[in-house]
């Protein structure tokens, strides 16, 4: 791409660029002032594009089960890291150094990887994902109803800020494109060239089906006029744009689902345990320095208030100050000698400095900084600042953000006022609590977290290892309350939910095996006995690979009677000698049993022996129970049996094996329900196993 080449957009599966354009925005290095692009997006067809991301993406993603697509999540992942040395050169462009780089680059593709696996481990191998338990609303189980999601029936639009133009991109598009729902991308302007790059690199991977992404370059005013109840928007951007977008008739008439991740006033608190002499008032230092300065201040979770003991406030200023003499070097991203790199733009520096003025007319003492940069240093670079308030309620602090490398410094006398303080930014992304103090950790913890998404929590013992106040991890929710925008991403597994809708579903038990793809007590069976086995009349259902078992395949075991002396020895051998199971007269004064009863953990085990097969088979192992209940006491001279029902097959994608939950359920003698668990099995998609062969 030259400078006098209009950045393109990706519509429709093509690299399209307006033709002699109108209104052609500009953008400039912030360090040199070299043009760099020359962006629009007039005379887009948007509303076609979005019609194509219905069709043609929902399509192709909808043909892959959730595995397949978190396997490409991967696969683009490894791709990108491959080829993020492209992306990170560009990227000096914008004001960011290799530091910079490394959370937004080197953290976009880690977030790849992470909602990959996540995806794989954590979801089934299906179309539908099952929420909770059933619901039994009959008493002969055949009215039930239970929770599920799918893929929301439109697309995924993102609207990004400029300070991350990979990671702010990679981390709405991984969980959508796992959900099975197609992304239509509109970056920032002043860094959308390296998001366009990118998605240049996501589409010359040859990973992602046609349609699963699409990328608009520069304005699209009327991208919301065209997006009803079927599409979701995530906003990434200031509070007051959030405002304006959410205000859209199609958002609040049409149902347009519309998040946001917006700018706030975010906070550290001090607590009041540390000393200046304290491990905890260097990590600290470190921690507001680290955000004032990183991306140069211009990140959404950066701490904008420093909360601290009245009687630490000069001596962590002065603690601060020294850093920032010793480390911050600004200067040109290139440089290798430079730490700190300029502000996105003219205009952002403009900004920062308006409202530094903005807090400095309110009653702050600028005692560092306050000027754009050191003579003879052009461009858009701006001095790390501080400011301290004499009132620490002063309302510009808690509402005025300098989106930059500012920070504002105000005391407290005590925990309780601390919470409050944190408390005035009306909602925020983050805070941390510096604090080696337990019950000043759950004071403040407990006192702040509804006004925040992440409490981010630091002392000696995790400072080294602790990633830092400002970095979302994707396992963790992202987003805030308030004027943090009141959205949610990432989260894991939440954040591939967010792109799903959540549907009660009722009906009888074969309805609901049928939507989910798993068995539901009370729906049908293919049911096999010891004695079918025996008499070569059913194959047990252990003897069946994945190419043969089913959903509802049962096999259903003798009575085995119970001795007390089996109890007994049981109690001995383990040492889990409980008077519930030795000692008569204890047990039948116990309100639960009717006299001395058999271990759990002894009917389990007896239920594996009356339903496994010894013999080598396309079962390979049992990795675990799950969800274990004992419902009714079984005592001595009753009777046990077991109905073993193939709940859930899952396959996995790159393996020559899948898992299988198995619905076990323990009866005694008069059918009554004594437990109830879920068995888990790595089962052969075909079997290989010595058996097969000698057969």
């Amino acid at each position: 791409m030259t400078t006098s080449t209009i950045v393109p957009s990706f519509l429709q599966g093509q690299w399209v660029t307006p033709q002699d354009p109108q209104r052609v925005k500009e953008v400039h290095d912030p360090s040199t002032g070299e043009l760099v692009a020359r962006v629009s997006a007039e005379g887009l067809d948007v509303a076609t594009a979005i019609d194509y991301a219905r069709t043609t993406g929902r399509q192709g993603l909808q043909e892959l089960t959730i595995h397949e697509r978190a396997l490409k999540i991967k696969e683009l992942a490894l791709y990108l890291q491959e080829h993020a040395d492209v992306l990170k050169e560009l990227a000096h462009k914008t004001g960011a150094n290799k530091r910079d780089n490394f959370p937004d680059i080197d953290g976009g593709i880690s977030t790849l990887f992470t909602f990959s696996s996540k995806g794989r481990r954590e979801m089934p191998n299906a179309h539908v994902v099952t929420d909770g338990e059933p619901e039994n609303f009959s008493k002969d189980g055949s009215f039930i109803g239970r929770h599920i999601y799918t893929s929301i029936p439109g697309i995924a639009v993102q609207i990004n800020a400029f300070n991350f133009p990979v990671w702010g991109m990679l981390e709405k598009f991984a969980p959508a494109f796992i959900a099975g729902v197609p992304t239509l991308v509109k970056p920032a302007t002043p860094t959308g060239y390296v998001t366009a790059e990118c998605v240049r690199l996501m589409v010359e991977s040859g990973v992602l089906p046609e349609g699963s992404i699409q990328l608009i370059s520069g304005s699209a005013r009327d991208l919301l006029d065209h997006l009803d109840y079927r599409d979701h928007v995530a906003f990434t951007g200031s509070a007051a744009t959030a405002h304006s977008l959410r205000a859209h008739p199609n958002v609040i008439e049409g149902g347009v689902t519309f998040t946001a991740e917006a700018d706030s006033l975010n906070a550290a608190i001090l607590g009041a345990d540390a000393t200046a002499d304290t491990p905890e008032f260097a990590a600290y230092v470190k921690a507001v320095f680290g955000e004032m300065t990183a991306k140069a201040g211009q990140k959404c979770t950066a701490i904008r208030r420093a909360i601290v003991p009245h009687d630490l406030v000069q001596p962590f200023v002065e603690a601060l100050t020294q850093r920032l003499e010793d480390k911050v070097v600004l200067g040109d991203p290139r440089d290798a000698h430079a730490t700190m790199g300029p502000l996105v733009s003219a205009e952002q520096r403009d900004d920062v400095a308006s409202a530094v003025a903005a807090l400095a007319n309110a009653g702050g003492q600028v005692v560092y900084g306050g000027q754009d940069a050191p003579e003879g240093l052009d461009g858009a670079f701006f001095t790390p600042t501080i400011l301290t308030f004499d009132d620490n309620r002063t309302p510009e602090v808690h509402s005025v953000e300098a989106f930059g490398p500012v920070v504002s410094v105000i005391g407290y006398d005590t925990t309780e006022e601390a919470v409050e303080l944190a408390a005035l930014g009306a909602g925020s992304l983050v805070a941390s609590v510096i604090t080696h103090d337990a019950d000043i950790a759950a004071t403040i913890g407990r006192g702040i977290a509804a006004h925040h998404g992440r409490l981010h929590f630091l002392d000696r013992d995790d400072a080294r290892m602790s990633t830092g106040h400002g970095s979302p991890l994707p396992h963790l929710i992202h987003g805030g309350p308030g004027r943090a925008g009141g959205g949610e991403e990432l989260g894991g597994v939440r954040g591939i939910k967010h792109f799903m809708q959540r549907t009660a579903v009722q009906g009888t038990p074969d309805h609901l095996t049928a939507v989910t793809g798993q068995w539901h007590r009370g729906a049908a069976v293919n049911k096999v006995t010891r004695a079918d086995v025996d008499a070569g009349t059913g194959v047990h259902p252990f003897r069946k690979d994945l190419a043969t078992l089913t959903i509802g395949d049962q096999f259903a075991s003798d009575l085995r009677k119970v001795t007390l002396q089996e109890i007994l020895d049981f109690a001995e051998t383990t040492g889990d000698t409980f008077y519930a199971h030795t000692n008569e007269e204890a047990a039948m004064a116990n309100p639960f049993f009717p006299r001395r009863v058999a271990h759990g953990y002894l009917l389990v085990s007896w239920a594996a022996g009356l339903f496994v097969e010894p013999a080598p088979g396309p079962v390979l192992a049992n990795y675990g129970l799950e969800n274990l209940r004992f419902v009714e006491p079984v005592t001595y001279d009753d009777s046990i049996r077991i109905e073993l029902t193939a709940k859930q097959i899952t396959p996995r994608v790159t393996d020559e094996y899948g898992e299988v939950r198995w619905d076990a359920a323990l009866f005694n003698q008069d059918d009554v329900m004594v437990a109830t668990y879920d068995v888990l099995t790595l089962v052969e998609k075909v079997d290989t196993t010595y058996a097969a062969k000698q057969s």
